[in-house]
């Protein structure tokens, strides 16, 4: 492969490091606000609440483009952004600013502009600059909702999900395929070319490689291993650490991004792959062999 058609794969690479980057930027301030998703982190029912309410979404939104509800779709997916937008954008204005009027109002705003630019003008550049700002916050959010044995149980089960829904029933292939006909943006996009233009080509997946303008990747990918990158930063604070990032911490996003280059390899074949058994098995991985170098398991109930 030369460099022009390594290109995209290295951008998909930046793009998982800048998610990780801003989710850890945004943990203090998470938490600082408050805004734990579960009311106990430690409870392992917790995991189950997560995949209970991802198969209710699930089909729910295919229930609904199997009746050609577009419009309803297309409602529920912006709701479920802008309610992040909200989410990341309260945290960093009443960081800086309190509780003030002033603080409120801007998030408003940004809240606003921010889902408008994304519906009004969703091409591929906007589509990652604001994606990976979303999955920056709902990782800060989930990872400091879920302390690390949970975060374990929940990725381990999404991995299992994530292969069982692309490989053997394919609903999610054709949940994904519809979803980017209808130009959602729930995902981020690195072209092949320059001139590649995602209003007017979109993707298809179903498509032959080479008839391919882009390479894609689902939020989902970039959301889930790295929430036990902002678990482990959050709540193993006794251990070792570079620049205030703890080393299992560290292991967990070093093996993410091994994961992500496994996934990467299979993806150039041209068929979709489910990304999470070696996303999350890539953080486990590395935030497991960390562990161990450091002797860090007060995670483990008991130790």
């Amino acid at each position: 492969m030369n460099m022009r058609q390594i290109a995209p794969f290295i951008g998909m690479g930046v793009l998982m490091i800048a998610v990780q980057m801003i989710s850890i930027f945004l943990t203090p301030l998470m938490l600082g606000a408050g805004y734990e998703a579960f009311e106990d982190p430690e409870s392992a029912a917790n995991p189950l609440y997560f995949i209970i309410i991802l198969l209710i979404f699930t089909g729910v939104l295919l229930w609904l483009i199997r009746r050609g509800k577009e419009f309803v779709i297309k409602a529920i997916i912006a709701f479920s952004i802008l309610f992040i937008f909200g989410y990341i954008y309260s945290a960093l204005f009443l960081f800086a600013l309190g509780g003030t009027v002033i603080a409120w109002t801007l998030t408003i705003v940004a809240t606003v502009v921010s889902g408008v630019l994304l519906y009004a003008y969703p091409e591929w550049y906007i589509i990652d600059i604001l994606g990976v700002l979303i999955c920056g916050g709902a990782a800060a959010i989930f990872g400091i909702s879920l302390t690390i044995m949970p975060v374990l149980i929940l990725l381990v089960i999404l991995a299992v999900y994530d292969a069982i829904s692309v490989y053997r029933t394919k609903h999610m292939v054709d949940l994904a395929e519809s979803v980017i006909n209808m130009k959602t943006p729930i995902l981020v996009v690195v072209p092949k070319s320059r001139n590649y233009s995602y209003i007017k080509e979109g993707v298809g997946i179903k498509k032959n490689k080479e008839d391919r303008g882009a390479y894609i990747m689902g939020m989902g990918d970039l959301i889930m291993p790295n929430i036990l990158v902002v678990s482990s930063l959050a709540f193993l604070t006794d251990t070792p650490a570079i620049f205030g990032i703890t080393l299992p911490t560290i292991g967990a996003m070093a093996g993410t991004i091994c994961g992500l280059a496994a996934l990467l390899w299979f993806v150039s074949g041209g068929k979709p792959q489910a990304g999470l058994p070696l996303l999350n098995g890539g953080a486990i991985a590395g935030f497991l062999i960390l562990c161990t170098l450091t002797g860090s398991w007060a995670w483990i109930p008991g130790m």
